[in-house]
């Protein structure tokens, strides 16, 4: 939702706190008077945080202002990355070359920047079975990956099966030693 913001005779406080483009701080004077130093200046009263108690205006050139709020949004659309959670399901009896398969793309998610979530999924009486062997049955595949990678979210019981999310390890080597034991 975008924000209208106020300028010159839009404005309807009574009094405000003006500030000029170089940073210099009027004080707080009346609307009229405001108008009329923005107006010497040849410039724009823009009422720049209406909330505050009086509200704030600078006085400057609409067109500049305009610009500069445009480079902020652009400057934040540009920062946040959004993140996807891809799902890779691996059966209890999948063989080697089929979770090698699945580790690579696992890998490939990660190296874009996806978290992943790994299913183990476990059919009928599985579900039933050690709680540390289901978790060894998942960590085969969590070997298997070349990125680095830290868990997210633990393995966990579903409705499906055994659950876990790992993400990509930005930075140092991931501490998969701890958490993985390797065969």
């Amino acid at each position: 939702m975008k924000v209208q913001v106020r300028i010159n005779h839009q404005i309807r406080a009574k009094e405000l706190r003006v500030v000029t483009d170089d940073g210099d701080n009027l004080g707080v004077i009346t609307l009229d008077e405001a108008l009329k130093k923005a107006d010497e200046l040849g410039q724009d009263l823009i009422e720049i945080s209406p909330n505050a108690v009086p509200p704030v205006a600078k006085i400057m050139d609409y067109g500049k202002f305009q610009y500069k709020e445009q480079k902020k949004e652009k400057e934040a659309r540009a920062k946040s990355h959004s993140t996807e959670t891809k799902s890779l399901q691996v059966k209890i009896g999948t063989g080697d070359k089929d979770l090698e398969i699945k580790a690579k793309k696992a890998s490939a998610f990660l190296k874009e920047g996806h978290r992943v979530k790994i299913d183990l999924f476990l059919p009928g009486r599985s579900k039933y079975f050690n709680f540390q062997f289901l978790q060894e049955r998942l960590d085969r595949i969590l070997r298997l990956i070349t990125e680095d990678f830290k868990i997210a979210d633990p393995a966990k019981k579903s409705p499906k099966g055994l659950t876990t999310v790992i993400e990509r390890q930005v930075g140092k080597k991931a501490v998969e030693a701890e958490t993985i034991p390797k065969a």
